[in-house]
Parts: C-alpha cells; structure tokens; sequence
C-alpha cells in the first residue's frame, strides 16, 4: 500500500520529501508526478514505506502538519481508477450544433 500526499508546495523536490518521511521508517519509493505540458510538479505524491505500522505513523504525524508553507494532506492511496471505461468524448466531434447545408 502507498501513502497519498496533497498540498505540496510546487517547489518540492523527491529528496525533501524522502527526507522527511525517512524520520518514521524505510522509504521504499517516492513518486512525484509532474505536468507533461510544463514539467512542473502537480502539487502532490505517493510514498512506499517499508511497513504498514510505518506508514501508520507517517500519516498520523504528517497529516495537516505545516511544511514549506502548506498544510499536509495525508492519506492512504487509494486504488487508481479505470479510465478506459464510460466518461470521454463520445461522437458528434463537439461544438454544440450541427450544421446543415
């Protein structure tokens, strides 16, 4: 299981975030997701620790914790959702009319 993190500053960087989660036990992984348009990181991350009982206390210690100006969400992950069910662009090409000749 991961830990969700939101709130993050968009200054942020992996090893500050490994950093600080380090203090509650072994960090297996650090994603950081960035925008593919401006490479820019999107504001939040998931952490693997080593433990469940870690990452148990990582959530509980850092969750609405202050840090780099932010106030922490922390969470367990939740299961990603499958997107290539219902949702999207279905027909008529958009625009909202059609015209007719």
């Amino acid at each position: 299981m991961s830990i969700y993190v939101g709130n993050l500053s968009y200054e942020v960087e992996q090893d500050d975030l490994k950093q600080v989660f380090l203090e509650y036990g072994d960090v297996k992984s650090v994603q950081l997701p960035t925008d593919r348009e401006t490479g820019r990181v999107r504001g939040f991350a998931f952490v693997e620790m080593g433990t469940e009982a870690e990452e148990t206390a990582a959530i509980e210690a850092l969750d609405g914790a202050e840090w780099m100006g932010r106030n922490l969400k922390v969470n367990k992950a939740k299961p990603r959702e499958d997107r290539s069910s219902g949702g999207g662009r279905r027909g008529n090409g958009g625009g909202g009319y059609s015209r007719r000749y």
